[in-house]
């Protein structure tokens, strides 16, 4: 699937991306994706309850305890976990203007959410490899 042209303009324009589910643990891919997006030049917000720091940036145990813009919300949570998610970051303000599902997650109920708040959501594909794809050095 290619990614439409407001999601890749949201991509390349962003500053700031929140991971859910962010991790401490180097060899998972909810540590080397936000590590990867934060040498793309994009300040990481890690969201993990059982973390104090990670990629050298402070983690917030929610979303709603982050107080700044957030551009994009990447998540790495179990699928049935995602509409609690998405339903949290619709309340940021300003809200985010894209959600991202990893791969493997997808939920009718998260895409209906966002949606209604007027949100694009992505689900089911890896940030890193679509960053990659479409803004790697050719």
């Amino acid at each position: 699937m290619d990614l439409s042209p407001e999601v890749l303009e949201i991509i390349r324009n962003a500053k700031t991306i929140a991971v859910v589910g962010c991790s401490t643990n180097p060899e998972k891919a909810a540590h080397e994706v936000p590590k990867y997006l934060q040498s793309q030049r994009y300040k990481i917000i890690p969201v993990n309850p059982r973390a104090d720091k990670i990629l050298g940036e402070p983690a917030r145990k929610s979303l709603s305890e982050i107080n700044e813009p957030v551009d994009i919300v990447d998540v790495f949570r179990p699928s049935d976990e995602t509409p609690a998610i998405v339903a949290e970051a619709v309340k940021l303000s300003p809200p985010p203007k894209l959600i991202w599902l990893q791969l493997g997650i997808k939920n009718d109920e998260a895409e209906k959410i966002a949606k209604e708040n007027g949100i694009l959501i992505v689900m089911d594909h890896c940030l890193m490899v679509e960053h990659k794809r479409y803004f790697g050095k050719k």
